[in-house]
């Protein structure tokens, strides 16, 4: 199986124009996204997952040039394309290879887990399935803080369904399942039986190019999540679980969320290391 990381890096935002080369504490967010990719394949390549390449998927001169100058490579795509996803196919169709499987890994995503990609890459190398996405079990403190955050920002944190063997039944903004008889299961453990989605896709090919080839969907309308629009269609979502990630945090959307993330390294140590 050949598979391909792509780490969309637009320059353009709204909010925060250029933060692919923005700096958090000596490295830029493209560079720290692009050395989990790069750690993710190397551990990936020991099992046996297949060949494994990374690319950056870029509108822009500056971010092109600059990959260019730590040694990573990219591809450049149009700026008119509407998501992620889509600019994952996109940056696919330019590779010399057309690849098996493709992962979209978001460019302001300094603190995914290395562990998290590898995992998706090694389930679809042993697995049926159109689309491949970790989750993670809450504990019921973690249950909690959703629960409370959902009061002042409730389309934060997407949750998901699935069957015991990871198939995904739906994803929501609202937290699924209602759960009932509480207390007696806060006592039978730390876990609730709530998985907090995490925003990291795996796809093979054909589901994402007929995923780009459709419409959008009602309830991915309704929900604003576009993974809806594969289980609207008929196609098989993977959710598999994983371990927390050491440092949780969203992506980097503001430079106020760049200085959150230097807090954060601040406390709890910077992830980052040289992969040769």
């Amino acid at each position: 199986m050949k598979t391909l990381i792509v780490i969309p890096a637009r320059y353009g935002s709204t909010r925060f124009p250029g933060k692919p080369l923005h700096p958090i504490r000596g490295r830029t967010l493209i560079q720290r996204v692009a050395q989990i990719a790069q750690q993710a394949a190397r551990e990936a390549m020991q099992t046996d997952a297949g060949t494994i390449d990374y690319v950056v998927a870029t509108d822009h001169d500056a971010i092109a040039s600059y990959c260019l100058s730590i040694g990573v490579k990219s591809v450049m795509t149009t700026g008119d394309i509407r998501n992620g996803s889509e600019r994952a196919l996109a940056a696919a169709r330019l590779y010399p290879q057309m690849p098996d499987f493709i992962i979209n890994l978001q460019g302001d995503v300094p603190f995914a887990e290395p562990a998290h990609v590898r995992t998706l890459i090694e389930a679809a190398a042993q697995h049926s399935g159109d689309v491949f996405t970790p989750v993670v079990r809450l504990t019921w403190a973690a249950l909690d803080d959703l629960r409370e955050r959902k009061k002042t920002t409730p389309f934060s944190g997407t949750t998901c369904a699935r069957s015991a063997d990871g198939l995904a039944f739906w994803f929501s903004k609202q937290i699924i399942p209602a759960v009932r008889g509480e207390a007696a299961l806060r006592k039978a453990g730390h876990l609730s039986p709530v998985f907090r989605h995490i925003g990291l896709y795996g796809y093979r090919v054909k589901a994402l190019e007929r995923f780009c080839d459709l419409p959008m969907g009602r309830y991915e309308e309704l929900e604003g999540l576009e993974q809806l629009r594969f289980l609207e269609n008929g196609m098989t979502i993977r959710a598999l679980e994983v371990a927390p990630a050491r440092i949780s945090m969203s992506g980097v959307d503001s430079l106020e969320d760049a200085q959150l993330a230097e807090q954060m390294i601040d406390r709890h140590g910077d992830p980052y290391q040289e992969v040769r």
